[in-house]
């Protein structure tokens, strides 16, 4: 028979005990998972709770000044000057061009000739008047006279009327040569230069825009106004009173701007063309931060949903029958829910319906699991990590000290017998 060396034992003390302690430790304590059976996978969840969740809502828009007035002169001449600078704030009243005065005051010192004139006859008619009504009861002037001296009288009198009115008119035409701003605000560039035969209202000679406040026009989608009211009808959305959202508008290169306003006015029209519902927005704009024209996203603040529903998008799956998310049942089990998803809000779904507070929604480990599967939920259930059997590895310092000297000893006492 053939004996083993001293070497290979102590190989095989060394070795043989911590592979019969992993094998115990792999094999655990009573009443784990059976051998040669997968444990159920382990999946992360959040469980739901309705909460009051703000909304918001944030649609293209173009600005537009409070107040755009088309600057026209009333009357035809030449234009001699222009009286203000460009692109530059004016008040109301200001003069801003100068049509040649010298036709309208010619046309001006006739009618007061003329009403000067008429006034004469007037008088004169009068007298001529006067005098009849004294010899009358006499009859030293016929019937007819008298009666011819009053229409004569009272005709006059109209004749001095209407000069009065030509005068009144040729005032305001002598006055009309000086074109003035109609309203505060800020002019645009001129349209027509010095030297320029003006031909009444139908040449247009600037504009005058009121920027502060300022406008924001927007559209918002009828499919979505019909969502809205949806929501509202089945208490699920709750908006500002009046319907006066709070707006701040975000600029071309992303920055906000910093004066919110007000939602002031909604067409009660539907636009044929792009589906949508005209909306404006009033905002303060004292420094002119904002011109009109400016393309703008119109971002509207105020309503709430009081008891909403939130779940992480990437828990939402797409099945033949629509959307669905996996909730883990009071059996540990994987079950597959239907649910109605709203608008997504930052990295969530709004659920409008399938689900309720209190349900355990996995969100991570979807792709590990089917309806009616076992799963363990991640953190949740997990004991401490099992102690190591004695004299495996790890098991204590003392155990492995003993070992060492036991191979030791035996060891010395093979050698002393060879």
């Amino acid at each position: 028979m053939t004996r083993s060396s001293p070497a290979l034992r102590r190989f095989a003390r060394r070795i043989v005990p911590p592979l019969l302690a992993a094998v115990l430790a792999a094999c655990g304590p009573a009443g784990s998972q059976p051998p040669g059976q997968m444990p159920p996978p382990e999946v992360a969840v959040v469980e739901v709770e309705a909460k009051r969740l703000p909304v918001a809502y944030e649609y293209t828009g173009q600005t537009a000044g409070y107040r755009e007035v088309e600057v026209r002169a009333r009357v035809t001449g030449i234009l001699l000057k222009r009286n203000y600078r460009e692109g530059e704030p004016v008040k109301r009243g200001q003069s801003l061009f100068q049509i040649d005065p010298a036709p309208f005051q010619v046309a001006y010192a006739r009618a007061e000739a003329d009403l000067a004139t008429a006034e004469a006859r007037q008088a004169q008619a009068a007298r001529d008047a006067e005098r009849m009504k004294a010899v009358i009861d006499i009859k030293a002037v016929s019937r007819k006279e008298f009666d011819d001296a009053a229409s004569a009288a009272q005709i006059a009198a109209a004749e001095v009327k209407g000069a009065r009115a030509k005068v009144a008119e040729a005032r305001l035409n002598l006055d009309w040569t000086r074109v003035e701003a109609p309203i505060n605000g800020v002019s645009s560039r001129s349209l027509r230069s010095e030297g320029t035969l003006v031909s009444g209202p139908d040449v247009l000679l600037t504009t005058v825009t009121q920027t502060d406040p300022i406008y924001v026009i927007f559209g918002i989608p009828e499919s979505e106004l019909l969502r809205i009211r949806r929501d509202v009808d089945a208490k699920r959305l709750q908006l500002p009173a009046d319907g006066r959202f709070d707006v701040t508008v975000a600029l071309a290169d992303g920055s906000v701007y910093g004066r919110p306003g007000k939602v002031d006015f909604a067409d009660v029209r539907v636009n044929a063309s792009t589906g949508t519902v005209e909306t404006r927005a009033e905002l303060p704009n004292p420094a002119g931060g904002l011109k009109p024209g400016q393309f703008v996203r119109a971002r509207l603040a105020g309503a709430v949903r009081p008891d909403a529903i939130t779940v992480p998008q990437r828990a939402v799956l797409e099945g033949p029958k629509g959307k669905f998310v996996y909730v883990v049942n009071a059996e540990g089990k994987a079950e597959s829910r239907p649910v109605q998803v709203g608008e997504w809000v930052g990295e969530s779904w709004v659920i409008d319906s399938g689900l309720a507070p209190g349900d355990k929604v996995i969100v991570d480990g979807v792709m590990k699991i089917g309806p009616g599967a076992p799963v363990r939920i991640a953190g949740a259930g997990q004991s401490g990590a099992a102690k190591p059997p004695a004299g495996a590895p790890g098991a204590g310092q003392t155990g492995a000290k003993g070992d060492a000297k036991s191979d030791a000893k035996g060891d010395a006492r093979s050698d002393a017998k060879k």
